[in-house]
């Protein structure tokens, strides 16, 4: 558990923390399977609306549920993420210091 995990870990948070800001921007690359598939049927049904003139307002609230709830997850991933860089450093920095303390000097 050292360096290497640490970089491991930062690659991961900058690819997650990408993924939500492309949720922000209402991107659908970063969304599971279950959620695109949600996502379209939402859209199918919002553009059924259309084609029969009624309002789209529900498929439209279903759309922005689903986003939401894809960028909470994305949060959840984030925070767990820095949560397990912050107890792999402090690890780190307790190994150094035992190493450190018995030493000869």
């Amino acid at each position: 558990m050292g360096n290497s995990d640490i970089r491991r870990l930062d690659r991961e948070i900058r690819a997650t923390t990408k993924k939500l800001e492309a949720v922000r921007r209402g991107e659908w690359w970063p969304l599971t399977s279950r959620e695109r598939l949600a996502m379209t049927r939402a859209m199918a049904s919002g553009a059924r609306s259309v084609h029969r003139g009624r309002s789209t307002t529900g498929a439209e609230d279903r759309m922005d549920s689903i986003g939401s709830a894809a960028e909470m997850r994305l949060n959840a991933e984030l925070t767990a993420l820095h949560g397990e860089r912050q107890r792999l450093i402090t690890e780190a920095a307790r190994d150094k210091a035992k190493r450190k303390s018995s030493g000869w000097f």
